[in-house]
């Protein structure tokens, strides 16, 4: 197959965007004929430094990482960030290439050829949790069903006819919009955004050739086309975490509240009798509800106690959470191997995570977090409901 030029856009004299598979022989031989021949002063990639840095530097997670992992409350945005890369690694490995190669071979050339190099992209933990703040619950487990839900399929990806067909780009980026409109939203219109900014902040340095995602070509053309000159503020804003509302912070109080309110109630009463049943139904929520999603999650039989033991109590604490208990001690009684480690950042599809103990790690910390979190609002109900009789 010939290289595609219809994924080379040129915009005025001083900027040209290439369209890329991650996952393609050809999008690298498009990527080096391109700098060859148009001899860019810099060389702009879709990256940020962490993508840049795991995929230049074969990063590996190790065991210290995979527990900052849980004390920050950050396995929920690496087992969706793992899922996404896992459906990427099936397309490159129908071609036996790893995803990202383009970019890594225009980093590459670039420094070879003495030019500049610019990382434009944004920074791949913001937009995880950009993307899920915007999200609303109904999207999440929408999205949750689309990577975990579906059956396994033996089909196979043409990467030739994808990057053939810019339209192809089109219905994948709106099925991700149609799933999950929050998501859509911020990985492919913000970063479409964010990369025209970027990449017009670099061209008043000279000819910036910009190699992106076929997805992000029409996107990105569109922006630099309405764009005069980039809007520093608006990148800063793009890449910022939104900050949590007034009633997102009083949120995680208010089942607390409500549970000492009927407790003073029953004190006051001296109803001892009522005083006895709401710790008792708050325990048992919390300790099943957390346990039935440790046991989900194949998690250890002291993992599953430690769930049980710590919802209850952690429940009432917003800055505590009974998954990163229970996954602490999952690492613990069944911990990873440097080979596991090695292999938690190659799986191929979401299974894994039930074989891989790194991966079970992940899961059953954070669906503990979803166990101990649902168990909170079960007891919260029960007890409000015998609250009124």
């Amino acid at each position: 197959m010939g290289l595609n030029k219809d994924l080379v856009i040129s915009i005025e004299e001083s900027i040209r965007l290439v369209g890329t598979a991650h996952v393609s022989k050809d999008s690298v031989e498009l990527v080096k004929s391109e700098i060859e021949e148009w001899d860019p002063d810099i060389v702009a990639v879709e990256l940020c430094d962490s993508r840049f840095k795991a995929l230049s530097e074969n990063r590996r997670l190790d065991k210290e990482s995979l527990l900052k992992v849980i004390k920050e409350g950050k396995a929920p945005l690496i087992i969706a960030q793992s899922m996404l890369a896992a459906e990427q690694r099936k397309l490159g490995l129908n071609e036996d290439l790893q995803p990202g190669a383009e970019l890594i071979e225009a980093i590459s050339m670039a420094k070879e050829k003495k030019k500049d190099v610019a990382l434009i992209d944004r920074d791949i933990q913001v937009t995880l949790r950009r993307a899920w703040k915007k999200m609303r619950f109904r999207e999440k487990t929408s999205l949750l069903w689309s990577l975990v839900g579906q059956e396994e399929s033996d089909e196979e990806f043409d990467i030739k006819e994808i990057l053939e067909n810019k339209d192809l780009m089109t219905m994948m980026i709106d099925e991700l919009k149609e799933v999950a409109p929050g998501a859509g939203t911020v990985l492919v219109d913000e970063r479409d955004e964010f990369l025209a900014h970027k990449i017009l902040q670099k061209s008043s340095s000279g000819k910036v050739l910009a190699v992106i995602g076929a997805g992000h070509l029409q996107g990105v053309k569109d922006h630099l086309n309405n764009l005069e000159k980039p809007n520093d503020a608006r990148i800063t804003s793009l890449s910022e975490i939104p900050k949590k509302t007034l009633f997102q912070k009083v949120l995680p109080w208010i089942i607390p509240l409500i549970l000492f309110g009927f407790i003073v109630k029953s004190g006051l009463e001296k109803d001892f009798g009522e005083f006895t049943e709401i710790l008792t139904t708050w325990a048992l929520a919390n300790s099943i509800c957390a346990a039935i999603a440790v046991i989900l999650a194949r998690g250890h039989i002291f993992s599953v106690i430690t769930a049980a033991i710590a919802s209850p109590i952690t429940s009432l604490n917003p800055f505590l959470a009974a998954g990163w208990f229970a996954g602490y001690v999952q690492m613990k009684v069944d911990e990873p191997t440097t080979e596991d480690l090695t292999n938690f950042l190659k799986l191929e599809d979401w299974k894994s995570y039930w074989t891989n103990p790194a991966g079970k790690v992940l899961l059953v910390t954070a669906l503990g977090n979803l166990g101990s979190m649902s168990g909170a609002w079960v007891a919260a109900s029960i007890i409000g409901v015998l609250g009124t009789f």
